[in-house]
C-alpha cells in the first residue's frame, strides 16, 4: 500500500460508498470488528478533510467505534462483493465473520482496516452525534426507522489513505 492524498483518489467516492460498498472497522487493542456500510461520506468540516460514517446503536462495531479513537473506511474490488456481504448480514457478537468473510487484519497504529482492501481511509475520530428526527424536514426520511434506532453519525479527520 502506498500514502495518497484524497483529493488524489481517482474514483468517485459516492459510487464507491452507496453502489460498491464499504467497511468500516474499528479496533479495541488487539480484538476488532467491520461491518458493511453503503451510507456515509466524504467532505470538509470544520476545516478539515473527514469521512461521515453511519452507524446503527445495535451494532457489535458501535461497539468498538466508541472505544477507539480511530476508525478506518476501505474499499475493495469486485470479487470481494460476497465478503461485504457477510459483513453485513453477520455479526461478530454471534459469529467470527472476518474469517468467514475470508478478510485479515492490518494495524497501522491503533486503528485496523482489511488487509485485503484495495483502498483504506484512516480517520481519527473527532466528533460523535445520535441522529433523531428532529431534524428531518422530509418525512418520508422516518421510513428508514421504523424501529426508532437512529444512526449514530461518527465523524473522523482524515489523517492518511493507502491505496494498493
Amino acid at each position: 500500500m502506498k500514502e495518497i492524498n484524497i483529493r488524489d483518489v481517482k474514483d468517485n467516492l459516492v459510487k464507491m460508498i452507496s453502489d460498491d460498498w464499504a467497511l468500516v472497522s474499528a479496533a479495541d487493542g488487539e480484538n476488532w470488528n467491520t461491518m458493511t456500510i453503503s451510507w456515509g461520506g466524504v467532505g470538509e468540516l470544520w476545516g478539515k478533510d473527514v469521512v461521515f460514517a453511519f452507524i446503527r446503536p445495535q451494532r457489535y462495531t458501535k461497539e468498538f467505534m466508541d472505544k477507539s479513537d480511530y476508525f478506518t473506511v476501505s474499499f475493495f474490488d469486485e470479487e470481494y462483493k460476497d465478503a461485504l456481504k457477510i459483513c453485513g448480514t453477520k455479526s461478530g457478537r454471534d459469529c467470527d465473520k472476518i474469517n468467514l468473510a475470508g478478510l485479515s487484519a492490518q494495524f497501522d497504529g491503533e486503528a485496523v482496516y482489511p488487509a485485503e482492501a484495495k483502498l483504506v481511509i484512516k480517520c481519527r475520530k473527532i466528533a460523535v452525534q445520535k441522529m433523531d428526527n428532529t431534524g428531518f424536514i422530509d418525512p418520508s426520511i422516518e421510513s428508514n426507522y421504523k424501529s426508532g434506532d437512529y444512526h449514530f453519525i461518527y465523524v473522523g479527520e482524515i489523517e492518511k489513505v493507502l491505496e494498493k
